[in-house]
């Protein structure tokens, strides 16, 4: 199923994960799916991408500076319950986000349940960009997030 996944940058310090996290419950929003990186891993995607792509994202000389800044903050993508409320909540409290579909996908927690889903994705020649899930151990259901380069034609595969 196609869910909007947020996308922000936190200090990368002790009790900025916890902040947000106390903001969003405070609002009655719960996170279904959370994953956070390095946001210095970000930035060298962003240079990666650059240069397979006509569009510069950036002129090659922001790059490194940027780098050097990113380590100070933290890539928080999640899936909350409300997104629209998750994200009237984050703009009154001056969060920088971004917002993109992916697909968020129940699936059994047995060994080989995971392969069968990314071999879909290559059946179909889409590119995965990113992936996460968890699950319970012992538990019966698994949700993993997929940011595929085609969100429409991967839409369609997993619609069932």
């Amino acid at each position: 199923m196609v869910r909007t996944e947020i996308s922000l940058f936190l200090k990368n310090q002790p009790g900025e994960l916890g902040k947000l996290a106390e903001l969003l419950g405070s609002h009655n929003v719960n996170i279904d799916a959370l994953t956070i990186q390095d946001a210095s891993e970000y930035v060298q995607q962003l240079f990666r991408a650059r240069g397979k792509s006509l569009k510069r994202i950036a002129p090659a000389a922001s790059y490194g500076s940027m780098q050097k800044d990113s380590v100070e903050y933290a890539l928080i993508r999640l899936l909350v319950d409300n997104t629209d409320k998750a994200i009237d909540m984050l703009s009154s409290e001056g969060y920088i986000f971004d917002i993109a579909p992916v697909i968020a996908i129940e699936i059994d927690n047995k060994p080989g349940t995971l392969a069968k889903m990314a071999k879909k994705f290559g059946e179909e020649g889409i590119n995965i960009n990113y992936v996460y899930g968890s699950a319970l151990p012992r538990g019966k259901k698994s949700l993993f997030v997929f940011c595929p380069e085609d969100i429409e034609l991967a839409a369609g595969i997993f619609k069932d």
